[in-house]
C-alpha cells in the first residue's frame, strides 16, 4: 500500500481504501459458493450491489474486471457496498465454488443465497454482466430490490417471458447496451425491452461487449452511481489517500 499528499490518477490497477472480507454463500441445494464482500472503508454503506458475473465456460467470474473495478472503487468513492462472488462449479483469485456450471439453470439458487445474505446490509441493487444479465433478468424480481442494471445484456437465456415478469414488477430496470455489442445491439435493446415500462436503455456509443478501456470502465460506473446515489456523481477521477496497485489479469468473461 501506498500513499500520497496530492491526488493520484485512479487507474485499471488502482484499489482504494474498503473494509473487504471473504464471504461464504449458502446455496439451498448445500453448495459453497466462494466470493468478497466490499464495504466503505469507515461507515455503513448507503446502499449495496450484487453482482453477478459473464458466462464461466468464457473466462467469466468475480474477477471479471468491471466487477473488481466496482469493488475496488465504488466503497470509497460511493459508500456503495459491492458483493462479488463465483456461480457453482467457477474459479477465480477469491477461490472455487463447489458445484458444477449448470447453464443458468442451477444458478437459479446462486441469485437466491447473494439475496438472502445481503439482506440485512441496506437497500440492494442487482448488477448483472452478459451471462449474469441473463441470471438477473430471469431469477432477480424481487420487491425488496431498489433497482437492478443489466450490462451487455445478451438476451439468449431469457426472453419475453420473463421480460413479462419484469413489466409487471416495480423495480427500475437500467440496461446499459454498447454500440458494437456482440450480441445485443442499442436499437434492437430498445425493441426487446419495449414492454418493460420501467426500463430503461441506454446505448454506449463505442463501447463493445467486455466494455474495455478506462473509458467504458468510467461510464459504466457513472452510469451505475447515478441511480444508486445520484448525489455521488461525477464519481471522482483521483484519490489523495492510501491506495493499492493490483497485478490486472484479463478481462474476463464473453457471454
Amino acid at each position: 500500500m501506498s500513499g500520497t499528499s496530492h491526488p493520484a490518477e485512479i487507474r485499471a490497477n488502482t484499489i482504494l481504501p474498503a473494509r473487504r472480507r471473504p464471504v461464504e454463500l449458502r446455496t439451498a441445494d448445500g453448495l459453497s459458493l466462494l466470493g468478497e464482500l466490499a464495504l466503505p472503508p469507515d461507515r455503513d454503506p448507503a446502499a449495496v450491489l450484487v453482482t453477478l458475473h459473464p458466462l464461466p465456460t468464457h473466462g467469466g467470474s468475480s474477477d471479471s474486471h468491471l466487477l473488481r473495478k466496482a469493488a475496488w472503487r465504488l466503497p470509497a468513492l460511493a459508500d456503495v457496498a459491492v458483493l462479488r462472488f463465483n456461480t457453482r462449479g467457477t474459479a477465480s483469485t477469491l477461490g472455487q465454488s463447489q458445484g458444477r456450471f449448470d447453464g443458468g439453470r442451477g444458478e437459479r439458487l446462486d441469485v437466491a443465497a447473494a439475496m438472502a445474505f445481503t439482506a440485512t446490509l441496506g437497500p440492494r441493487w442487482l448488477l448483472g454482466w452478459s451471462f449474469g444479465a441473463d441470471l438477473l433478468l430471469r431469477y432477480g424480481p424481487d420487491p425488496a430490490l431498489s433497482g437492478a442494471i443489466l450490462l451487455s445484456p445478451p438476451l439468449r437465456t431469457a426472453g419475453t417471458e420473463e421480460l413479462q415478469v419484469w413489466a409487471e414488477a416495480s423495480t427500475p430496470l437500467l440496461a446499459l447496451v454498447p454500440e458494437l455489442d456482440d450480441y445485443l445491439r442499442p436499437d434492437h435493446a430498445r425493441e426487446r425491452f419495449a414492454l418493460v415500462d420501467r426500463a430503461e436503455v441506454v446505448g454506449v456509443e463505442g463501447a463493445r461487449h467486455l466494455w474495455t478501456g478506462e473509458r467504458a470502465v468510467r461510464r459504466v460506473l457513472h452510469e451505475v452511481i447515478a441511480r444508486i446515489r445520484p448525489d455521488a456523481v461525477p464519481l471522482p477521477t483521483s484519490w489523495a489517500g492510501a491506495v493499492e496497485t493490483a497485478q490486472i489479469p484479463g478481462p474476463g468473461g464473453s457471454g
